[in-house]
Parts: structure tokens; C-alpha cells; sequence
């Protein structure tokens, strides 16, 4: 019997862009340092999107969700955050254009450690992530069929605290980190999906992947474990626990951090991120955020989804929608 041959399809190439002048908060990454994701076509066989996602600890989809879909949501944040004086004036919403007059760090978004500093932003911030628009696109079927189909599940569970974050050029990005830190409650496997709600591109603030790094990232986290044994349940499972940094991450320089606790194993994985684009990721892959340099000033807006198998062990302290102080 002849066997079938199947062609396995690489995501169409986008527009070339060099990686270089990418830093994270502390320092510019070096050239040498970086290399591109792998993109993957949404209709490669699901046999071959498992073994890249376990091989690689992420999958960067292209196009999965309609780009339409996307700027629609894009347009409903900024209209929302307008008033804020976040945006330049005379231009558009959905362009999520930086207001030049003011200072990036009194328009911070969530993730990066601190908050904006008016009460007015902070509970702009609160109500975007359960504005109707925001909440039918976490329910995209074009989403929620990938996770199951990746997982083998037949059905899933959406955390309801879900991380809409902007990301100001010229702002502090979200520092180098693995999910499972913040997520340590709840024994059952998880699934992150970061998707950009919006183009970013090379120098604007996309999410950077350290290649290879879930052995890593389990080998911190056994060490963690290990020194918080004394500690009380509540304190162990914190991402703020006294093993911890300020901010519950890893480090703020991505260079630093691949040469000595990566011990220059590995490179920091990015991309030219388009609209409808989805990154899946394991809990324990190591990535953060670059420095939002755009040359046309554009925010980064993107939002971090957690999926579990539904009626697993899940860590029910994210099943609140975000507000500040939460402790996670």
C-alpha cells in the first residue's frame, strides 16, 4: 500500500526586518543573541503543531484569528482609554499612536510593576478587560478550536483573570519570567496564549522567547520549591514570596540573564507580530518583554490567556477578573 506523503506548510514569510536594536529594560540585547521565532501556518497538521509545541515550549501561529476581529478590539481599547490623553491628538484610536507631549511613564500599563498614577487610569484599566467587545473576542472560535485541538481536550476553561496590557513606547516592559511563578496553585498543566492585539513590530516591545529554556525554567522552579519549603502554603505559592524579586520576575536584562543563569545556552526568539497572529507557550518557557522602541510611536496592546483542561486542578485565585492589588 503507497504510504501518503504529507506536506507540512510554513507560514507565509512576512516582510524582512533585522534583529537588531532590541533591549529589554535594563541594556540592549545583542545581535548575536537574537534569532526569529518559527512561524507556523494555521493549517498545518495538528500532529506537527503538538511536536513543535512540545519541542519548542511555544507555537507561533500566523493568522489564526481574522485580523478584522482583532483591530476591532484594538479600536474598542483605545476609545475607551482616550480620554486618558494617552493618545496623539489627531489620529485614530485604532492606530494606538503614543501621545509625544507626555511622559511614558505616567501612562503605564499592567505587568511592568507599577501602576499610572491617576485613580481615573488605574480604573480605566480595571473596566477595559470586562468591556463587551474584550470579552466575545475571548470567546473567538477560532481560538478556543486551536487550544482544543493542541490539547486534545474536548472542552477548556478560560481563567477569567486575563492580562490586557498596553506597552508605552519607551516605557518598562514586562520583565523575563516562565507563567508557572504566578500561576503555582492548581497541580493540572495549563496553556498560555499571548495574542497582540495589533502589528508590533521588531523594536516594538513584542514578547522575546528563550529558545529551548522549559528544562530551565523547571530547574528554577524545583529551586524555588526547594528553599520555600519552611514556608507556609500561602506564602510558597506567592510569586512575591521572599525567594522572589519585587515584581515576581526572573531579571529586567534579557543579555545578562541568557549569559550567566542561562549560561549562554540558547538565543531570544522574536518576531514582526501581525494582527491575527497567536503565540501558545508552556507554563515553564522563558520570555518577557522587549523595550517598546517604535519608530511611529505605536502602543503595544496585547492580552494573556490561560486555558486548562475543564474540570482540572486549576488554580482558582485567577478565576477573578484583574485588579490591582490582587496579589497575583
Amino acid at each position: 500500500m503507497a504510504t501518503a506523503t504529507i506536506t507540512v506548510t510554513e507560514a507565509p514569510p512576512m516582510p524582512s526586518a533585522p534583529l537588531h536594536g532590541i533591549r529589554s529594560n535594563v541594556g540592549m540585547i545583542r545581535q548575536e543573541h537574537i534569532e526569529p521565532l518559527r512561524p507556523t501556518a494555521k493549517d498545518t497538521p495538528i500532529f506537527e503543531m503538538r511536536r513543535r509545541l512540545d519541542e519548542d515550549g511555544y507555537l507561533f501561529v500566523k493568522n489564526l484569528i481574522p485580523r478584522a476581529d482583532v483591530l476591532n478590539v484594538r479600536k474598542d481599547y483605545f476609545e475607551h482609554y482616550q480620554p486618558t490623553g494617552i493618545l496623539q491628538p489627531g489620529t485614530l484610536p485604532e492606530d494606538g499612536i503614543f501621545n509625544s507631549a507626555h511622559n511614558p511613564h505616567d501612562h503605564r500599563g499592567i505587568g511592568a510593576g507599577l501602576l499610572p498614577p491617576e485613580e481615573f487610569q488605574i480604573q480605566t484599566l480595571i473596566s477595559s478587560h470586562v468591556r463587551p467587545e474584550y470579552l466575545k473576542f475571548l470567546e473567538h472560535p477560532n481560538l478556543r478550536q486551536m487550544v482544543r485541538d493542541l490539547m486534545g481536550w474536548k472542552k477548556e476553561t478560560l481563567l477569567r483573570r486575563t492580562m490586557l496590557r498596553h506597552n508605552i513606547p519607551g516605557g518598562l516592559s514586562t520583565g523575563i519570567h516562565y507563567d508557572k511563578l504566578f500561576l503555582r496553585d492548581g497541580g493540572a498543566y495549563f496553556l498560555t496564549a499571548w495574542v497582540p492585539i495589533g502589528d508590533i513590530s521588531i523594536q516594538g516591545g513584542g514578547l522575546l522567547y528563550l529558545s529551548d529554556s522549559t528544562t530551565l525554567g523547571k530547574s528554577i522552579e524545583k529551586d524555588f520549591t526547594a528553599r520555600a519549603a519552611s514556608f507556609s502554603e500561602e506564602e510558597r505559592i506567592s510569586a512575591f514570596n521572599a525567594n522572589m524579586s519585587k515584581f515576581g520576575t526572573l531579571s529586567d536584562d534579557a543579555d545578562d540573564f541568557l549569559e550567566n543563569k542561562a549560561k549562554g545556552k540558547g538565543r531570544w526568539l522574536t518576531a514582526a507580530y501581525e494582527a491575527g497572529d497567536v503565540v501558545f507557550h508552556d507554563p515553564y518557557a522563558i520570555h518577557g518583554s522587549s523595550k517598546n522602541q517604535d519608530p511611529q510611536g505605536r502602543i503595544r496592546l496585547s492580552t494573556d490567556l490561560r486555558f486548562y483542561e475543564e474540570g482540572s486542578d486549576i488554580d482558582q485565585r485567577w478565576m477573578k477578573y484583574w485588579t490591582p492589588g490582587d496579589g497575583l
